[in-house]
């Protein structure tokens, strides 16, 4: 292990914040236009998400066997060259004319991202040594909350004026800039040794990752967090602009701005969790952002933007805790594996919640919905509660 060089581990925060800004920047480009899209092809709010779903579940898909091939080519390339990739189909998005054919190349986008989603955590354990980690950790989700936030506003408010395709080519021009500086800062990573091409050591590493139950609890938490998380904002654009709020499109995509509570949460979080361990820090997260899905239920515009924020603001911080525990707890033989699996459970969950939730929506109303998104994050906080059930073992979690 390399010494810990302080002004490395800086550039490497920024160069990954910038990369976490382009991947949520491009994997969230439709959700903003959604209810144009829904307008233009004719598609009830359930099919429009699909676009939203299709580039999660390539991501979900593909999280595991780009986390096992970093282990062999190595992370730095793995994450480049995947986020170009991603780039490239951004750019090629907006002219597509046909919805199927959208999909599609969305499920392919969805899975290129995955090279720098499953990977990022791995890296970024191998090259600050643990050390602060959860401040890190916290850094890193910061910059996909900025980066969900700035490409949904500004997808929001140019699709508003230009279309779809306006909205959806600004958000990838944005994401063009950030990964250009993404691919010049980024260093190469000095403590991963690459694996030869074997698949018994590979697949040991996943059988390992797969074997401890403690990360089930954070595998858990992201499956049921962010399905619940996809769920509200793909949504909450058809019922702004609905009877009886009618909030113009322009003005609606400013309630994306509540993605700034996540950037300040995952960083406080992550620094919670270092002081006061990872599953009170978890347990705390989840019920803030339980509290922020019952105060959207109210008519209020102003309560609902309220409860929005605090609903963001608990789920980014909760996935902090959760994705940081993973980067910890792994094994360094298998922590490219386990964080590939976090990735799994993390995409997957808003892929599958994502269909589940908007079918709530349509037939049972925010009411019904609401009902049973927060029925997964009770089962989700169950799951920590479980974790850690005494003191003693509340010591071993924040020694883990």
């Amino acid at each position: 292990m390399n010494p810990v060089d302080p002004a490395r581990i800086r550039k490497i925060r920024i160069a990954l914040l910038l990369g976490a800004l382009a991947m949520f920047a491009l994997l969230y480009a439709p959700q903003p236009v959604l209810p144009q899209l829904a307008d233009v092809f004719a598609l009830d709010p359930g099919t429009a998400a699909l676009l939203v779903s299709a580039s999660t579940l390539g991501l979900a898909v593909a999280a595991i066997p780009l986390g096992t091939l970093s282990e062999v080519v190595g992370r730095r390339r793995t994450m480049i060259v995947a986020l170009l990739i991603a780039e490239v189909l951004g750019l090629l998005l907006p002219w597509v004319p046909f919805f199927p054919v959208l999909v599609a190349v969305r499920l392919v986008q969805g899975a290129a991202i995955a090279g720098l989603a499953a990977v990022a955590v791995a890296y970024l354990a191998d090259e600050t040594g643990g050390q602060h980690l959860g401040t890190t950790m916290g850094l890193y989700v910061a910059g996909t909350t900025i980066g969900g936030m700035s490409g949904r506003l500004l997808g929001g408010v140019v699709g508003d004026f230009a279309g779809w395709h306006g909205g959806m080519l600004a958000v990838a021009l944005l994401a063009g800039v950030c990964t250009v500086l993404f691919v010049v800062l980024l260093p190469a990573e000095r403590n991963h040794h690459r694996q030869p091409l074997r698949w018994r050591p590979l697949l040991g590493g996943l059988r390992a990752a797969l074997s401890d139950p403690v990360l089930y609890v954070p595998y858990l938490v992201a499956a049921l967090g962010m399905g619940a998380f996809v769920t509200v904002y793909n949504v909450l654009g058809f019922r702004l602009t609905a009877a009886p709020l009618l909030v113009p499109p322009a003005l609606a995509a400013l309630a994306f701005l509540s993605y700034a509570a996540g950037t300040v949460t995952s960083t406080f979080a992550g620094r919670a969790a270092d002081r006061w361990g990872r599953t009170q820090a978890l347990f705390t997260s989840l019920a803030v952002t339980a509290v922020g899905l019952l105060l959207m239920l109210a008519s209020n515009l102003l309560v609902i933007v309220v409860g929005l924020v605090v609903f963001t603001g608990g789920f980014f911080a909760a996935h902090s805790v959760a994705s940081g525990w993973v980067g910890a707890r792994a094994s360094a033989s298998a922590r490219g594996q386990a964080s590939a699996l976090y990735q799994f459970a993390y995409y997957g969950g808003s892929s599958a919640g994502g269909v589940v939730g908007g079918a709530a929506y349509g037939a049972w109303g925010w009411s019904g919905m609401t009902v049973l998104l927060c029925c997964w994050l009770a089962v989700a906080a169950f799951a920590v509660r479980l974790a850690v059930p005494t003191r003693k073992r509340v010591a071993v979690a924040q020694a883990s």
